[in-house]
């Protein structure tokens, strides 16, 4: 079973608490995880500024943090933290609506939990390809 549980803690973006718990669930059934308990939360550039720094030691605003909180056998628990304001600046140079860059994000942290990684070209482009098929899959859902 996969748990989702969602909090809004920004006033920029009106959210669609479904689709996005879509994206997380697509996302990890896709990569073969039946059994999770994720925390989702979507933020303004200023919270997650602040978490940036106080957990990777970066003092400025990102698109998305995410961080695994216990991984025993089959069983995932994590958490992925977006910024609606990001997304709301990024969209237009990406041509997305606000939403759908913010379900990028989502799926991009997701991705991360269970262990996609982006830090080499290689890794980003394969990570990239992945995510893109994903969010398409739950925008044509």
């Amino acid at each position: 079973m996969i748990r989702v549980d969602i909090a809004n803690r920004q006033k920029i973006l009106p959210i669609d608490r479904g689709l996005l718990r879509w994206a997380v669930l697509k996302a990890l059934t896709r990569e073969g995880v039946a059994d999770a308990e994720i925390s989702l939360a979507i933020v303004d550039d200023e919270e997650i500024r602040r978490l940036h720094h106080r957990y990777l030691g970066e003092d400025s605003a990102t698109d998305v943090l995410s961080f695994v909180l216990d991984r025993q056998g089959d069983r995932l628990e994590g958490e992925v933290i977006v910024s609606a304001e990001t997304a709301c600046s990024a969209a237009p140079r990406y041509r997305h609506s606000p939403t759908e860059e913010l379900l990028v994000y989502v799926v991009h942290g997701t991705l991360h939990l269970v262990g996609w990684r982006d830090d080499t070209p290689t890794a980003r482009a394969a990570m990239s390809r992945r995510q893109r098929k994903i969010v398409c899959e739950v925008l044509r859902s």
